[in-house]
């Protein structure tokens, strides 16, 4: 997935940390603002990333985080 920031936000911070929580919410907040295709994208390749910090870079990288 070529990595393209969206204009939608997700508030990460003080809610639950975990990865699959992360994936979770990135990928909702981008149904919610109409990129489905883009939610699918994002979560097929958060998947894939190495390490819980190559998620958090690839999620800021995707969508603003608060």
């Amino acid at each position: 997935m070529e990595t393209t920031r969206y204009d939608v936000r997700v508030r990460l911070s003080g809610e639950d940390g975990n990865a699959f929580a992360i994936i979770g919410k990135v990928s909702l907040a981008l149904k919610r603002a109409g990129y489905t295709a883009v939610a699918a994208e994002f979560r097929d390749a958060a998947f894939k990333c190495e390490s819980y910090d190559a998620l958090l870079r690839f999620a800021m990288e995707t969508v603003e985080v608060e």
